[in-house]
């Protein structure tokens, strides 16, 4: 219908000379104004030399006469303003169709046939997966979810870090103390435990005593070249370790990866093509080492190969980057989520990858994000106050536990609850806000049944839910009435106060059920949005006033009721609701819960 509308309001300007591609069609801030609204007569009218309300005058007349069927008025506010209102039947055939088809709802075309690489999470063995991994797991996740769910080939790739000076000073540590390492029987998370201890008794040495240092950096290379059998059971086992860890939290999160690409791997072959372009001039020695200098771009300069001949993360990600275009060769484009602090280790990279392989560079997009935050400020893994995931997902799942005692749930029920909503609460206070800040993440609050959480979408799903089911005991199929939505019945009761979505504040002027279904017809539009600025937080926020109209209309009348006719519209309405919040939680990457 917008395109339609679109299209029809193009022809218009066009003909009255006004360039058809400024107009933009936003959700006006008040329902009684409209479903529509477009301020083109007041962008457009002082090159007209025109008065802005007499232009929208002009532009509203031409449309008048080649009106969609689906308008039922349009009109002129304000300075210039112009608003459009649809018919009511639009509303109860979407919703009709909505939950008649409601796994399917929102889902677009615009990236069908198109090869995209979304890399995430990239957890560093032999260190604690922390909460900024969970950051950048829960962000990479929804928008590989967002990008899927606009019809592209989405591959998942995880990029772990299995090489390097962090390994070193973890195996040199555990070196020390062998007689205290952990059985492979032990529990893994008391296995990943002491290899986080060792990385921070290593990092402390390596940092404190200049012969350590040297002992480990000489241990790098001896990792890194394989030569020590000794040495080459101990790392082989951490990182055993490490992996199987990370699935099990993969799993929790309901994350998986298509590719893994191995930093180890990536070691020789970034080294190969840094050695061969400083022939060529794009990097050049310096005090033994190779770099790339950087300050020729209005960057910085990076070391590709230190002083021992070995390739660092910067040779290693140019290697990964053209290892990712070699495996996909359809890629359209290739997306890297990591924290914001490496937002000029990134610029580097890829200036340096572009005199490389252009194509490569040219197709790479880089997502930095912000930081998780507690009152002590910002987690560091290097001084040992790490706040790992496992912590965070234990501290939540206890916090729930604790929330639903006293209800009638088996044991095996608590466990799943807790457990599915410790997740949706840290993810969804991850993603309610742009992807570029800093999120202070508050326990009690990320965890409420009520207001802005991902448990309250939850809450909200299950009690439709619950709804449809006292529906199908009541056998109130779910059909609606003609022709009209039963919002233009007598009023049935008031919604909610303010409801915000994308376009704008939405003022709850008319019955609740009007304002629910006006909200759930626009959820492909706040998917493709979502999509097209790499930004879940407009799903996450539509979501949260999705709910609230929901909880309106539930709090305003009886849904479920033999007696009143409107009832199986109501269903229809709640069965719709459910679909298209369901789908929107599938996009954050939240499961709902049978109960809550």
């Amino acid at each position: 219908m917008k395109e339609d509308l679109l299209k029809v309001l193009e022809e218009v300007v066009s003909r009255l000379g006004i360039n058809a591609d400024s107009i933009k069609l936003d959700y006006p801030d008040n329902l009684e104004h409209g479903d529509y609204s477009t301020n083109i007569a007041m962008l457009s009218a002082k090159n007209l030399k025109i008065n802005p309300r007499e232009l929208a005058e002009k532009i509203v007349a031409g449309f008048k006469n080649t009106m969609p069927d689906f308008i039922e008025s349009v009109s002129v506010a304000g300075q210039g303003f112009i608003n459009f209102k649809l018919k009511n039947e639009v509303f109860i055939k979407k919703v009709i169709e909505i939950s008649n088809n409601g796994e399917e709802y929102g889902r677009s075309n615009i990236d069908i046939g198109k090869t995209i690489l979304i890399e995430h999470t990239d957890p560093n063995t032999f260190k604690a997966f922390h909460i900024g991994h969970l950051m950048t797991n829960a962000i990479g996740e929804s928008l590989s979810r967002l990008i899927d769910y606009c019809g592209a080939k989405t591959i998942r790739i995880c990029y772990p870090s299995d090489i390097g000076l962090h390994i070193a000073k973890s195996v040199w540590a555990i070196q020390k103390h062998l007689n205290e390492m952990p059985t492979d029987n032990a529990p893994i998370i008391e296995r990943t435990t002491f290899l986080g201890k060792m990385y921070v008794e290593g990092t402390n040495a390596y940092d404190a005593d200049t012969a350590v240092k040297n002992d480990i950096d000489a241990l790098n290379q001896v990792i890194y070249e394989k030569n020590s059998q000794e040495i080459n059971v101990l790392y082989e086992k951490g990182r055993k370790w490490s992996l199987d860890h990370f699935e099990l939290l993969y799993k929790i999160l309901d994350t998986k990866f298509d590719e893994y690409i191995f930093e180890s791997a990536m070691a020789p072959i970034g080294l190969e093509i840094v050695r061969a372009y400083l022939a060529k001039e794009v990097f050049e020695k310096s005090e033994g080492a190779v770099v790339f200098r950087g300050e020729r771009y209005g960057l910085h300069t990076r070391v590709f190969i230190n002083s021992h001949g070995l390739p660092t993360y910067e040779a290693k990600e140019i290697g990964l980057n053209m290892t990712k275009f070699k495996k996909y060769p359809d890629t359209i484009q290739s997306i890297i989520v990591t924290a914001n602090e490496q937002n000029e280790y990134f610029k580097v990279v890829l200036k340096a990858l572009s005199m490389i392989d252009n194509n490569a560079a040219s197709k790479t997009m880089h997502i930095g994000h912000g930081m998780m935050r507690f009152a002590s400020g910002k987690m560091s893994s290097r001084k040992g106050n790490v706040v790992t995931a496992e912590t965070l997902l234990a501290e939540m799942k206890e916090m729930v536990a604790l929330k639903i005692v006293g209800r009638d749930f088996s044991k095996e029920e608590v466990e799943e609850i807790s457990n599915l909503v410790a997740v949706a609460a840290i993810k969804y206070s991850i993603l309610r806000s742009s992807i570029g800040g800093d999120v202070v993440f508050d326990s009690s609050k990320s965890i409420s049944f009520e207001g802005d959480s991902g448990p309250y979408l939850q809450y909200s799903a299950v009690r439709a839910n619950s709804i449809l089911e006292k529906a199908r005991q009541e056998r109130i199929s779910s059909a609606a009435p003609e022709p009209t939505l039963p919002g233009n019945d007598p009023p049935t009761g008031g919604g909610a106060e303010r409801l915000m979505a994308r376009g704008g504040n939405v003022s709850a002027t008319g019955a609740a059920d009007e304002i629910l279904a006006k909200l759930i017809i626009r959820f492909p539009e706040i998917i493709e949005h979502a999509r097209n600025e790499y930004a879940p937080q407009y799903v996450a926020n539509y979501l949260i006033n999705l709910a609230g109209a929901f909880n309106g209309f539930y709090a305003s009348q009886t849904i479920v009721d033999k007696n009143d006719t409107r009832s199986p519209y109501y269903v229809t309405l709640t069965k719709a609701f459910l679909a298209t919040m369901t789908n929107g939680l599938w996009v954050l990457g939240i499961k709902v819960p049978k109960k809550m």
